[in-house]
C-alpha cells in the first residue's frame, strides 16, 4: 500500500506527523505523496478538505482523517490513536464509502466554462450590496432573488453554512444538492420560497445573477466571477470515497457535533 500525508503546519501537527511516519516506516508501510492509494488528512476538517482539492484528479484514491483537536464530520482519528490507525492500514483489504460531490459550472459571456468540484459547498455572493439573481431549476424559472446570496451544499456540507441558513441536515446515501437563501429579501418585485430547496441527482440548479461580476466560493476557494453570465449546480458524476475500516457512523458525527458531549 502507498500512502500520502497531508496536513497543516501547526506545531502539534508536525508533531504527529512525524509520530505518523515512524509508525509507517515500522510497519513497512511506502509513504507515496505522488501516487498514493490512500491519502491521510492530519488537521482538522478544513485540512481534509485541502487534501480532497490536491488530490482531485485521483479516480480511485481513499481518505483517512487524523484530527488533532475533537473528532470532526471526515475525521475518524484522534492526535493519540497513530498505531491504531496504522494498524488498521496493515489489514485494509480496500473498502471503502462514498459521498456525493457538487459540480459547478461556470459558463461565461462567450460560452467558455470553467467546472469545480465541491465536497462541501459553494456559493455566490455579491462582492458589495445585494445580489440579485434568476434561478432556474431545469430550464424553468423558478424565482427571482435579491439578498445576501444563496448557497448550494451537498450532504456532509449539510452541516454547515447550510445549516445556519435553515437547511436540512441530509443523510449523504442520499446523492443530492440543497440549496439555501442567505439573508434574502422578499417583497413584490422579488418572492423567494424562503425554504431550502432538495435537489436529487439529474437535476441542475442554475443562477442567473443580473450583474456580470461576482463573488463565488467552493469550499475553501475563493473566486472572482467576472464576465459570467449563469452557474449551474448538480450533483457530480464523480465521488469522494473514504477507506471504511473504521469510519464513523453519519449521525453519529452530527449527534457528537451538535448535540452530545462527547469527544
Amino acid at each position: 500500500m502507498k500512502v500520502a500525508i497531508y496536513h497543516n503546519e501547526t506545531d502539534l501537527t508536525k508533531q504527529i506527523v512525524s509520530e505518523l511516519q515512524a509508525e509507517l516506516k515500522k510497519n513497512n508501510i511506502q509513504q507515496d505523496d505522488e501516487n498514493p492509494e490512500v491519502v491521510i488528512s492530519v488537521g482538522g476538517d478544513g485540512t481534509l478538505l485541502g487534501a480532497f482539492h490536491h488530490y482531485i484528479e485521483y479516480d480511485d484514491v481513499r481518505f483517512v482523517g487524523l484530527h488533532t483537536g475533537h473528532l470532526g464530520f471526515y475525521t475518524d482519528w484522534l492526535r493519540n490513536e497513530v498505531p491504531e490507525l496504522v494498524a488498521g492500514l496493515l489489514k485494509d483489504d480496500g473498502q471503502r464509502v462514498a459521498y456525493p460531490l457538487l459540480k459547478m459550472t461556470m459558463v461565461k459571456s462567450n460560452g467558455d466554462k470553467e467546472e469545480y468540484l465541491a465536497l462541501n459547498e459553494a456559493t455566490i455572493k455579491q462582492f458589495a450590496g445585494t445580489l440579485v439573481a434568476d434561478i432556474y431549476l431545469g430550464d424553468r424559472l423558478f424565482e427571482g432573488f435579491r439578498g445576501d446570496g444563496v448557497s448550494v451544499a451537498t450532504p456532509t456540507g449539510s452541516t454547515a453554512y447550510s445549516k445556519a441558513n435553515g437547511g436540512a441536515v441530509v443523510h449523504p446515501s442520499i446523492p443530492s444538492i440543497q440549496m439555501s437563501e442567505i439573508a434574502s429579501i422578499n417583497n413584490r418585485v422579488f418572492r423567494t420560497l424562503g425554504s431550502p430547496l432538495i435537489v436529487p441527482a439529474g437535476q441542475v440548479i442554475t443562477v442567473k445573477p443580473r450583474e456580470n461580476e461576482f463573488l463565488v466560493t467552493c469550499d475553501q476557494m475563493v473566486l472572482h466571477a467576472k464576465d459570467v453570465q449563469k452557474v449551474h449546480f448538480q450533483v457530480a458524476a464523480k465521488k469522494v470515497y473514504f477507506a471504511s475500516y473504521r469510519h464513523v457512523d453519519f449521525w453519529k458525527r452530527v449527534q457528537n457535533a451538535f448535540i452530545s458531549d462527547e469527544d
